[in-house]
């Protein structure tokens, strides 16, 4: 007689209290848990000079969230562009010495040895 019911792949692995343990990589096909090409990208992000357009865009979205979420929470838009002006400025210089600041100090930490 045919089967109607497809078998079940691996064991149930719960246990009393209902929890699953995960068993883990049993397979050895595919790309290894740690590192591979994400390590690589985020190192190169991480090695590039800050921008005043990087910094602008993140000041940009803060902005334009801050003046939504003021907007209708306040019902008093033109204030709250009138804010938001001044703030994506503020933002933009803050974010860029910041990430100039963190730059300068991993170049100098790469120069020392430590990283």
């Amino acid at each position: 007689m045919a089967q109607t019911k497809r078998k079940r792949r691996t064991k149930h692995r719960g246990n009393a209290a209902g929890m699953v343990e995960v068993r883990g990589r049993t397979s050895k096909g595919g790309a290894p848990a740690g590192g591979g090409k994400g390590g690589a990208i985020r190192t190169d992000r991480l090695d590039r000079p800050p921008t005043w357009r990087s910094a602008a865009n993140r000041s940009a979205i803060a902005t334009i969230l801050f003046v939504v979420v003021i907007g209708f929470l306040q019902k008093n838009i033109p204030a709250a562009v009138a804010i938001g002006l001044v703030m994506f400025f503020v933002y933009t210089a803050l974010g860029f010495y910041t990430d100039k600041w963190i730059y300068e100090r991993r170049q100098a930490k790469k120069a020392a040895g430590k990283l």
